[in-house]
C-alpha cells in the first residue's frame, strides 16, 4: 500500500500526469495523424505519433519528479521497480482513436510492489476523467459505485473484441457465458470499465491484455465495489486473460463457466 503520508502527493501527481497526456493527444484527435503499424505480420497493430509523444510527456514529469520510480509503458519501454513502477498506455483504444469514436483513455496506474493503487482513466478530448483508489471510484469528482447483479440472465457483458480470444478454448468459454447473459457487446475499449465502475453494466470478459492495459482499472473498478481478476481467479496486474464484474455473485458464476 502507498504510504499515507506520500499518498496524496502521488495522487495529485498522477492527475498531472494525465492533464501532461491530454494537452499532446488532443490535437491529434480526429485530425491527420501519423500510424504505424507495430507487427507487420499481419496482426495489425496500430500506434499514432499521440501515443508516442503522450507517453514521452508522461515520462519526462516521473523522472524530474519522481527519479527513482520505474515506468512500465508501451510505446518507450517497460521495466519494474521493487517498490513503485508508473505503468502507462498513452492511448488505451488507438483503433477508436484513429476512427474517430472517443472510447479511447489514457490509463495511469502506479503500482506499489504489489498492486496497483492509483488507477485513473481520462479521456481528454470529452473531458472525462475516472479515478480508482483503495478510498473509492471517482468520475470528475462524483463517487462512482457498481450495481447488484445476482445472475448472468441479468448481466449486460462487455469485451473489446471476439478476436482477443483463442479460438480452440478460450472463444468457446466466452460463448459459455455469453450464451447466458441479458446483452452482450464489442468495442468498449477501456470505456467498458468506467461504466461497470458507474454501474451501466456488469461483467467484461478479455484476453491476450498487457499490465498497462488493465493496472489503471483495476483500482477504478474494485474502488466502486467491484471485482478484476485473471480467469483463474487470481490477481489481474500481470494481466493475460481478464474477468471484472461489479458484484461478486455474477463474477463467481463467470469465472466457474469460463474454466468449463
Amino acid at each position: 500500500m502507498v504510504a499515507s503520508e506520500s499518498y496524496d502527493d502521488l495522487l495529485a501527481f498522477a492527475h498531472r500526469l494525465a492533464d501532461a497526456a491530454g494537452e499532446v493527444i488532443r490535437p491529434y484527435f480526429r485530425a491527420e495523424n501519423e500510424t504505424e503499424d507495430k507487427r507487420p505480420d499481419g496482426s495489425y497493430d496500430p500506434v499514432t505519433l499521440a501515443d508516442k509523444e503522450a507517453e514521452l510527456a508522461i515520462r519526462a514529469l516521473i523522472e524530474t519528479d519522481y527519479p527513482g520510480h520505474k515506468i512500465y509503458g508501451e510505446e518507450h519501454g517497460a521495466e519494474w521497480g521493487d517498490q513503485f513502477t508508473w505503468v502507462v498506455d498513452p492511448i488505451d483504444g488507438t483503433r477508436s482513436f484513429i476512427g474517430g469514436f472517443p472510447t479511447w483513455g489514457t490509463l495511469i496506474a502506479l503500482n506499489d510492489g504489489g498492486r496497483a493503487v492509483i488507477g485513473i482513466m481520462d479521456q481528454p478530448v470529452i473531458g472525462e476523467r475516472f479515478v480508482g483508489t483503495p478510498d473509492g471510484a471517482w468520475l470528475n469528482g462524483r463517487p462512482l459505485k457498481t450495481r447488484p447483479c445476482a445472475s448472468l440472465s441479468e448481466a449486460v457483458l462487455y469485451s473489446t473484441t471476439p478476436d482477443m480470444f483463442e479460438p480452440d478454448h478460450d472463444l468457446p468459454a466466452f460463448h459459455r457465458v455469453e450464451a447466458q447473459v441479458q446483452m452482450r457487446r464489442f468495442g468498449g475499449d477501456c470505456y467498458q470499465y468506467g461504466m461497470l465502475a458507474h454501474g451501466l453494466n456488469d461483467l467484461i470478459i478479455e484476453a491476450k491484455m498487457a499490465p498497462y492495459d488493465i493496472q489503471a482499472l483495476i483500482p477504478l473498478v474494485e474502488g466502486a465495489g467491484g471485482i478484476v481478476t485473471n480467469w483463474e481467479g487470481e490477481r489481474a496486474e500481470m494481466a493475460g486473460r481478464i474477468l471484472a464484474a461489479g458484484d461478486k455473485r455474477v463474477h463467481e458464476v463467470a469465472l466457474a463457466l469460463l474454466n468449463g
